[in-house]
């Protein structure tokens, strides 16, 4: 029987913590752009712990990266790949880092995605080196938090222009 899903690892069941926790409750195992899925996935919680202030959404996403850095590890192992495309926890604390720059307006919100959808898929220096240099959960992790640190600064820009 096929299936639309990407297929897990050796031994990991859809319902084990690592396999929901690594591709964002399956928001990763969708066939074409689990990234950016992954992305839309994140979503949700960001603007729920955003409601309550920037400090709030840091602090979501440093939660979502330490879970990340030993789930993506475990999964990345498991799969016997460095970064498998369907691990998208570092998207989801990715996205939910880059809104905590943005106004939360739908504009906001938008260019929040759009930005950091650009600037992880993009990877300008030292993205890609960060991915390479780090092990692991480290790697996988980390250059998605600089993707948003960088998406960050071109927020803060537009919203110091009053472009948004």
């Amino acid at each position: 029987m096929r299936t639309a899903f990407a297929p897990l690892p050796s031994g990991l069941r859809w319902y084990n913590g690592v396999v929901l926790l690594a591709t964002w409750f399956g928001c990763g195992r969708v066939p074409f752009a689990p990234g950016t899925v992954g992305a839309l996935g994140a979503l949700p919680i960001a603007l729920l712990a955003l409601q309550w202030g920037a400090v709030i959404g840091v602090a979501v996403t440093f939660v979502i990266f330490l879970i990340g850095v030993r789930v993506s590890t475990n999964y990345s192992r498991a799969a016997n790949k460095k970064d498998p495309s369907e691990i998208v926890i570092d998207e989801t604390a990715g996205q939910c880092l880059c809104l905590c720059f943005a106004p939360l307006t739908l504009s906001g919100v938008i260019a929040a995605f759009l930005l950091f959808r650009l600037f992880d898929i993009a990877k300008p220096v030292p993205i890609r080196w960060i991915e390479n240099r780090f092990p692991d959960g480290w790697g996988i992790m980390l250059d998605d938090i600089m993707a948003a640190i960088y998406a960050g600064a071109v927020l803060l820009l537009l919203r110091f222009i009053e472009l948004l």
